[in-house]
């Protein structure tokens, strides 16, 4: 094509602008459109544009940042995949931005000016079901680096729910970069929560281990000027009891204190979940080791789908060297179909991306992700000058390079076992040092009920973290359900030599050390786990069972008074026609049958057809009135 030809090309495709641009027929409803949900009062951007002056006093800037694509923040390249919201200017836009700042930003008439653009105030979706705050305001200091910090949310429920939409409402939108929530149905995160004396804990790629096959299945993120997101229908995700939120944040310094203390809404559904999502991580962080000066370090990583799935959104990560992303599908056929391409990555700008519809991949497809570094003094945004070698890790200054997809797998029921066994193997390959990975697989066997092979993936990932106690709780689990109880008690030990407070190993330990019938030591740790939860019924039966046992123990011994003692000690957890009979049997015993009446009496009050609590009665009385 020759430049004439080009030109000509151009003049076609782009009509003409107006001899005079003004900006209240011209700018403002671009401005409307795709700056004012940030540039506008109370959100994250600087400064407003929703007035002709606030605009004017900033033409030449907005002409500069529009023609280098630096704003509005949109990354991902047009037709490498079609996305919701998507918020990039076309050329003809951005040309009216430019002569408008060039023609000195005229106003003129103000009846071409559109209405103001309309957001809704407080809550986007109405008030929610059930409002959540962080239980404590977090300081973040004046001057330093970006902080990265985790804070743990307890749900007050006590039934299960549907959740179908959450709201994240910062409270301070000039310092947060952007948040992500994380679902913690295994109180693990809980122990974390403050150990620096201050609220919340440190870390920014937060992982929540899971006992059971758990995988995560959302995107719960936030970032200025995003909107919330209603799930479509079918896939609410569950709320439990004893669910924990995690709020992970991305924080910015402004040169003074600032405080935070953000709040999340929840909006619930009425139906249960009919469909099961699943991300699947792309990454290879292993491989990150980047020389100081290398403007084209690459990583890849792959996947290949066991099964027919349908993408539904992506979310690609990398930090401040990252350069060029991509992620494609290549189909059984050879064929490519494109996730998503950014060309000219921006930490600063990361946000989850939704297709506009469901991208189809059959089964045999072969999910990819190829990132390009540049750790040059060329790149702007690298942190060293001069550069310096990096690695992966999860400070700021450290690399990452992952690629989330979300699937919906397609057939009957859940088929999410399936491609969790088939990615956790497939990246056992590439990194047989994958704690996180044997771990998963080994909880997703266990699940399958393949126990011995579950106990085999638990012993690996403890070979490469010895200390992790949610590992060690979890081998216990699988190898008491095989009947090797002491090797189990040895594992519950261990974990609670990590964690004091780790009530599910605790409880676990209680369970079986009460099935070995060594009760004195199945008791405290029953009392252990009451201290912790005070709710939790099935503790409270089985430790008012225990000391049952206990009493009819020391009963069968004729050590009356202890008996007595663990009987009532039972009693007082949990009302029991039997309990209340064995407790008067003791009395009566001891030669305290006015004590033994009481009881028996009790015990028919629960069961009016308790025959040997009757009987006892009729015995005591008796006895009671031939001794009066």
């Amino acid at each position: 094509m020759t430049r004439a030809s080009i030109f000509s090309f151009l003049a076609t495709a782009l009509p003409a602008l107006p001899s005079q641009v003004t900006f209240n027929r011209d700018v403002a409803p671009i401005i409307f459109e795709y700056c004012a949900p940030c540039h506008r009062p109370g959100e994250a951007a600087p400064f407003s544009l929703l007035s002709y002056e606030d605009a004017r006093k900033r033409a030449s800037q907005m002409a500069t940042v529009t023609e280098s694509r630096y704003m509005p923040p949109w990354l991902p390249e047009p037709g490498y995949g079609n996305f919701a919201g998507e918020r990039r200017l076309s050329a003809r836009q951005i040309e009216t931005i430019r002569k408008w700042a060039e023609q000195r930003a005229v106003e003129e008439d103000v009846s071409d000016r559109p209405p103001d653009p309309a957001f809704t105030e407080g809550w986007q979706f109405g008030p929610p079901d059930l409002i959540l705050k962080m239980p404590h305001a977090y300081t973040l200091a004046a001057g330093g680096s970006d902080v990265f910090r985790n804070f743990v949310i307890p749900i007050p429920v006590t039934v299960t729910h549907y959740v179908k939409a959450i709201e994240i409402r910062p409270g301070n939108k000039r310092i947060v970069h952007h948040a992500n929530l994380l679902i913690d149905r295994t109180g693990l995160t809980r122990h974390l929560e403050g150990k620096d004396q201050e609220p919340g804990f440190p870390g920014m790629d937060l992982k929540v281990e899971s006992e059971i096959f758990d995988p995560d299945g959302y995107f719960l993120f936030w970032k200025p000027g995003t909107s919330s997101y209603v799930e479509p229908d079918g896939m609410a995700w569950r709320l439990d009891n004893g669910t924990d939120l995690v709020l992970n944040m991305h924080l910015q310094p402004s040169g003074k204190q600032e405080v935070i203390q953000a709040s999340v809404g929840l909006y619930f559904s009425r139906n249960p979940p009919t469909k099961f999502p699943m991300l699947i991580q792309l990454e290879h962080d292993n491989a990150l080791d980047i020389p100081a000066g290398k403007k084209d370090f690459v990583i890849t990583d792959d996947f290949e789908l066991p099964l027919d799935v349908d993408v539904l959104g992506v979310y690609p990560h990398a930090h401040y060297l990252g350069k060029e992303l991509e992620g494609f599908a290549t189909l059984p056929d050879g064929t490519r179909r494109w996730l998503i391409r950014i060309p000219q990555w921006k930490f600063n700008w990361q946000a989850v991306y939704r297709y506009t519809q469901p991208l189809f991949l059959p089964k045999g497809t072969i999910l990819s992700m190829r990132y390009v570094y540049d750790n040059s003094a060329e790149n702007v945004s690298n942190p060293n000058q001069p550069p310096q070698r990096v690695r992966a890790g999860n400070r700021s200054t450290d690399e990452m390079g992952h690629l989330w997809v979300q699937v919906l797998p397609r057939g009957p029921q859940d088929q999410r076992m399936l491609l969790q066994e088939s990615w956790m193997r497939q990246r056992l390959k590439k990194e047989p040092g994958d704690f996180t990975a044997h771990y998963n697989l080994a909880a997703l066997l266990k699940g399958q009920g393949k126990i011995e092979e579950a106990i085999e993936e638990f012993r690996r990932a403890l070979q490469i973290e010895p200390a992790d106690a949610t590992a060690l709780n979890s081998l216990g689990v699988a190898l008491a359900s095989e009947g090797k109880v002491d090797e189990a008690i040895t594992q519950f030990r261990r974990a609670l030599e990590r964690r004091a407070d780790y009530v599910n190993a605790r409880y676990n330990l209680a369970n079986v050390l009460a099935s070995q019938e060594q009760f004195d030591e199945a008791v405290p740790n029953y009392r252990e786990v009451l201290k912790a939860n005070p709710h939790d019924e099935d503790a409270r039966q089985r430790l008012a069972a225990v000391l049952q046992a206990l009493g009819n123990t020391r009963a069968s011994r004729g050590a009356m008074e202890e008996a007595v003692l663990y009987y009532s000690q039972s009693l007082e957890l949990q009302p029991d026609a039997d309990i209340y009979n064995n407790l008067g049997s003791a009395y009566a015993r001891m030669g305290k049958l006015a004590e033994a009446v009481v009881q028996f009496e009790k015990a028919l009050t629960l069961d009016p057809q308790h025959a040997a609590a009757r009987r006892n009665l009729a015995l005591a009385k008796g006895q009671l009135g031939r001794r009066q």
